[in-house]
């Protein structure tokens, strides 16, 4: 690419999981901080459906759920492949026609189909750049209880939880009770493995609250963790970075409600407060910082990513809640917000996401996939 060359970057949002609307504005918020000097960038949605679209007023289009004037693309898994294509009819034929080159996309998809390594998968394929964390650590950020498991094996301290399905939940359902309740004394937190920003999350005081929290949680998952209730403040930290991640100062989550809900989280009248910094004293500051970079590293974390903690009010323990590989991005989210307060504006931060995407690309790049041949 010539120094002069603006960067042809596709954003993506939109998506298939239960974070649709949070995907939209997070990416409408990534996009307004652009520089259109530096970037030619193409929005590409996904409608509910799956259906990837472009065209103008995107956003507004997949917030109202009216995308007939949008048109339909394709991004072909071919290896270099990096042309994004439309869909046209011609004669009665389905054709297929080049709409832009891409060098980079920055996925800002929450959840399932988005988050969890399934579109990272794609872009492996491609060959593309891209923002963020790659198969491994997008799959194992999503999956709570995989994630659990991967932070006890390197000894990060997790509170203590069980792993149930929902077909135990729909046949079993004593069993699953008898079981929950024997992790902990209420309350319990009921979530579905993989789906992130509080979706089907519920906090159970006994055992109706139970009952109604796995029948919510396995709408939205096959797998549901069930967890000890802690009395815990809220904690989280950003990380960025590839091979040498650096952390941000720690925030704190005052929630408006008992926990940090979907509401809590994004509603425009939520009563939540974002504490930066966080009110801790600087050996738990550097412990909680010193921890977020070894779960970062241990699900090979790359680009980004926001690490959250419980810091149990009566023990002072701190625990890892989870890593969350695409953040929120919107003006209200922690993840940027934490790196204005260490240093790193807004738009500044989104040029260094684009920069770590080239080379983690330039990284894999080295790499020889067939025996006994170079590259």
């Amino acid at each position: 690419m010539a120094q002069n060359e603006k960067i042809r970057l596709g954003i993506l949002f939109g998506g298939r999981s239960g974070e649709h609307e949070v995907s939209l504005m997070s990416s409408n918020s990534v996009f307004k901080v652009l520089d259109p000097k530096r970037y030619a960038v193409t929005p590409i949605g996904i409608t509910r459906e799956g259906h990837w679209v472009v065209g103008e007023n995107i956003w507004q289009a997949l917030g109202s759920g009216n995308t007939q004037s949008l048109r339909r693309a394709v991004l072909l898994p071919e290896p270099r492949s990096r042309t994004l294509y439309v869909q046209e009819m011609r004669a009665g034929q389905n054709v297929l026609t080049p709409y832009v080159d891409l060098d980079v996309i920055f996925p800002v998809l929450h959840g399932t189909f988005g988050e969890d390594g399934t579109l990272q998968g794609l872009f492996e394929m491609i060959d593309v750049a891209y923002v963020g964390g790659g198969v491994l650590a997008s799959s194992v950020g999503m999956d709570k209880a995989l994630f659990k498991d991967v932070m006890r094996a390197n000894d990060i301290p997790v509170v203590n939880s069980i792993l149930v399905t929902r077909n135990e939940i729909e046949k079993h359902i004593e069993k699953v009770l008898a079981q929950a309740e024997n992790v902990a004394a209420y309350p319990l937190f009921v979530k579905p493995v993989n789906m992130g920003s509080s979706v089907g999350v519920s906090k159970c005081r006994n055992r109706p609250d139970l009952l109604e929290g796995l029948m919510d949680a396995a709408q939205y998952d096959r797998r549901i963790l069930i967890e000890r209730g802690v009395n815990a403040r809220e904690i989280e930290v950003s990380v960025l970075g590839n091979s040498d991640p650096m952390v941000s100062i720690p925030g704190e989550i005052v929630p408006g409600e008992e926990f940090y809900s979907y509401t809590a989280k994004y509603a425009e009248d939520s009563q939540s407060l974002l504490e930066i910094p966080a009110r801790l004293d600087p050996a738990l500051t550097r412990r909680i910082q010193d921890l977020a970079l070894q779960a970062y590293r241990a699900i090979d974390g790359a680009g980004m990513a926001r690490v959250d903690f419980l810091l149990d009010k009566d023990s002072q323990e701190v625990f890892i809640s989870e890593v969350n590989t695409i953040p929120g991005f919107t003006q209200i989210s922690m993840y940027p917000k934490l790196w204005e307060a260490s240093g790193i504006p807004y738009p500044q931060l989104i040029d260094r996401l684009v920069d770590l995407a080239f080379e983690r690309k330039a990284e894999r790049d080295r790499t020889v996939y067939q025996y006994g041949r170079s590259k």
